[in-house]
């Protein structure tokens, strides 16, 4: 494979999981949040805390994952040369 291939892989990579990351705590934040506002009648009160909760902790993996991802493209840097 061509060093670029292994470049996009990475690319496509990161994508992909950073998208996941980010995707399926805030839907899962919002239904939650808007089945518990709907059971206690406290609209807009858990969605706004789910979907805070939902955004730290979005943050904290995303800087895990993008040490995570820079470790792998230094390692793809150190290979090429």
């Amino acid at each position: 494979m061509s060093k670029e291939t292994h470049y996009y892989r990475l690319a496509m990579r990161i994508f992909a999981d950073f998208s996941g990351t980010i995707a399926i705590p805030a839907v899962a934040a919002a239904l939650l949040g808007k089945w518990l506002d709907g059971k206690f009648g406290t609209d807009p009160l858990y969605l706004l805390l789910l979907l805070a909760a939902a955004l730290f902790t979005t943050a904290l993996i995303m800087v895990r994952k993008a040490r995570k991802y820079l470790s792998a493209y230094e390692a793809l840097m150190k290979n090429e040369k």
